[in-house]
This record gives C-alpha cells, structure tokens and sequence, in this order.
C-alpha cells in the first residue's frame, strides 16, 4: 500500500519522491516518512525516503514539501 504526500502542489508517491531527488528513476522504494527537520532554504516541512538508485546502493534522500530543495545522505 502506498501513501501519496503532496509536494510543491503535486500528489507523488515514494517511487516518485525518490525519482525527483535522484532527477532520475529508481529501482525500488521504501515508504516515505515527515522528516523531523525543516528545509534549510525556505523553512517548510521536508519528506524522508530510503530507495535503490541501483543495485549496490541504497540512499536516504530528502525533498522539501514546498520548494525544489533535496538532498541525500552520499551528498
């Protein structure tokens, strides 16, 4: 089951999160989580989600619910 959150006015799911902060696809998506701190650039509440770039890596990323700030944890 999936849970959709709306970021910068647009319903996305983990899958998608992780394929705006990566600006490209992924192969496999873990739930997205509120992260428990605030966007460094414009202060709104920031989405956490853990996911598979490729097959040897797993990353943690970061998106802003309001504006295009992101971040990962290889960052």
């Amino acid at each position: 089951m999936s849970e959709n959150r709306v970021v910068q006015g647009r319903m996305v799911t983990a899958q998608k999160l992780a394929e705006l902060i990566e600006d490209d696809s992924v192969m496999e998506t873990d739930s997205m989580t509120d992260a428990d701190r605030d966007c460094p650039d414009c202060g709104g509440d920031v989405l956490e989600v853990t996911y598979m770039p490729s097959i040897t890596e797993l990353v943690t990323g970061w998106k802003c619910q309001e504006c295009d700030w992101g971040e990962t944890d290889r960052d």
